[in-house]
């Protein structure tokens, strides 16, 4: 596979298609199985209370995988993606109701960089909040 957007078709500035990932207990519990990661944070709304958060939150690496969907779903390509990083900034809060959370994410080609890589920036936010920091994947076109 290769990416379907190539170097010359991006500039600065281009903005890649916002995504809405929603999550609710039942995601949590699917990710934690496939994870691995069964910290009660994620589950018990008890214990994560009593170690001061609001609520059960989702997996930092959740809501990471999460935001770089925007970028793999413009590439149209997983493989293109060579570089990613962010900062969790506040915990994506997942309430036991009919609703859960909204991972909101988008994203913008912020830099163009050598051997046809550009930088993208990601803004990732859940209850009107930012959720993660320094959010910037680089990826290399076609």
């Amino acid at each position: 596979m290769t990416a379907k957007v190539t170097y010359s078709d991006v500039e600065v500035g281009t903005e890649l298609p916002a995504r809405s990932f929603p999550v609710n207990r039942a995601t949590l519990v699917r990710y934690a199985g496939a994870s691995g990661d069964f910290n009660p944070i994620h589950w018990n709304e008890k214990f994560a209370k009593e170690v001061g958060l609001p609520d059960v939150i989702a997996h930092g690496m959740f809501t990471m995988a999460e935001a770089i969907r925007v970028v793999t779903d413009w590439t149209g390509d997983p493989g293109a993606v060579v570089e990613y990083g962010v900062r969790f900034t506040r915990p994506v809060v997942v309430p036991n109701d009919d609703h859960g959370a909204v991972i909101e994410v988008s994203g913008k080609v912020a830099a163009k960089l050598d051997d046809n890589t550009v930088r993208v920036d990601l803004t990732a936010t859940s209850a009107g909040q930012k959720v993660l920091g320094m959010s910037r994947a680089v990826v290399r076109l076609a």
